[in-house]
């Protein structure tokens, strides 16, 4: 997934992206250009690029007299990486969740299969790696996120599909996220064993076995959010915001 760029540019375009996919801005609403340069200290060249940007991801569009207006959520390029990013920082919706939890039940238990026949050595080492980076990194939250991500670019990449590989993307945002909220709670099951399962299922060209272990991961990472929304509601009586309409 893309990391927030750099520059005046990149600036405008995340806090910019950021509002809209936050729901600052609602969808048909117009927004102030010249506005945004006195907001953001940047000049009017910058503000330019960064809704021209934000406009070929779909959220933005303008037309003569009307000026630059917020598209409808079903226009937005929901795929694109930075979109994804936006969505899953700060406070995700239920929604959002519960949509990526479903396209990794859909993409990562069929990327499995595909792995267990088609593994190279190269993939099962990249798949080992990244299981002893989960190992070591104790209760290093960042560490576990960033190997636990590797983990499972390395099962997708071993299905020498490379459609499939796209989805990636998808897979990240959802593991990020998940991994963020549970990992940073310090709330979380031992994932290593099932991890080890998937990784033992792939090496020894097992479809079934590594589709079941995915199955059992994908519940286990389930179960694990559910118990951090238990103990926020318990504690704090703050439970993730519903889906904006």
């Amino acid at each position: 997934m893309t990391q927030p760029p750099r520059g005046l540019h990149g600036q405008a375009v995340e806090e910019l992206g950021r509002r809209i996919i936050r729901g600052d801005y609602p969808p048909g609403s117009v927004v102030d250009p010249v506005g945004f340069e006195t907001e953001l200290g940047v000049s009017k060249t910058v503000v330019r690029e960064a809704l021209r940007v934000l406009a070929s991801k779909g959220l933005l569009e303008s037309r003569q007299k009307r000026g630059t207006t917020i598209r409808p959520r079903a226009d937005w390029n929901l795929l694109d990486s930075d979109l994804l990013r936006w969505q899953g920082s700060s406070a995700p919706t239920e929604g959002f969740l519960e949509d990526l939890a479903e396209v990794r039940a859909i993409v990562e238990p069929a990327g499995a299969r595909f792995a267990a026949t088609r593994r190279t050595p190269a993939d099962l080492d990249a798949m080992r790696q990244a299981l002893e980076a989960m190992a070591a990194a104790g209760t290093d939250a960042d560490a576990m996120v960033e190997a636990d991500l590797a983990f499972h670019r390395a099962l997708l990449d071993a299905a020498h599909n490379e459609l499939l590989s796209r989805m990636e993307v998808v897979i990240e945002a959802g593991l990020r996220v998940r991994d963020r909220i549970v990992h940073g709670a310090q709330h979380f099951s031992d994932s290593i064993p099932v991890h080890q399962d998937l990784l033992d299922a792939v090496e020894a060209g097992d479809p079934d076995a590594a589709v079941a272990a995915v199955e059992s991961l994908l519940a286990q990472a389930s179960d694990d959010l559910a118990a951090v929304r238990a103990d926020r509601d318990e504690t704090a009586n703050d439970p993730l915001p519903k889906e904006v309409p």
